[in-house]
């Protein structure tokens, strides 16, 4: 049996996997902070030994309410950052900052509608928005490009390399 589909297998060697599982297999060391809405905690797989940062929220759906405040349905959803050994001992001493997304930039599991958890890199935000910057100072210079309408060879050019540097033609 591959360690991809090894039910014992650490979580990070798979693509998908079954939330009865980890309910199975994770056990909580710690509560960081709980209350109505939110849960933080430390928690630690019972197959493989590693620890996971694991956050839990209570959505209340409020598109329900027209229908009367009975008809709002509670969704719960998971998130399970996997930890290292000083990651795990810096939030028993309360020294690191856990709060959902701002101190959740590497891949973690989170659960979905079909009763699983897969894997997510919020890493693509950070570079959606170094693109979208890109992309603004971009048509920024065009725009004034255009508005000073000189259309020469000349200035096609320096523009051209006003916008990508490193492409700049070499001689």
């Amino acid at each position: 049996m591959s360690e991809a589909n090894d039910p014992k297998a650490s979580w990070s060697s798979r693509k998908r996997i079954p939330g009865e599982e980890i309910g199975e297999r994770l056990d909580s060391v710690r509560v960081l902070k709980e209350d109505a809405l939110v849960l933080y905690e430390i928690a630690k797989d019972k197959a493989t030994g590693e620890h996971y940062l694991h956050y839990a929220y209570l959505h209340r759906n409020l598109a329900a309410i027209p229908a009367g405040p009975e008809a709002a349905q509670e969704e719960s959803f998971h998130h399970l950052m996997p930890l290292e050994s000083d990651e795990v001992l810096g939030f028993l001493f309360g020294e690191a900052p856990y709060d959902y997304p701002a101190h959740w930039g590497k891949p973690f599991l989170r659960n979905g509608p079909e009763g699983e958890y897969v894997w997510f890199d919020p890493g693509y935000a950070a570079a959606e928005a170094e693109h979208e910057a890109i992309g603004r100072d971009i048509a920024e210079q065009l725009a004034r490009f255009k508005q000073a309408g000189d259309v020469s060879e000349q200035k096609v050019r320096e523009l051209l390399e006003r916008l990508n540097p490193d492409n700049s033609e070499k001689k």
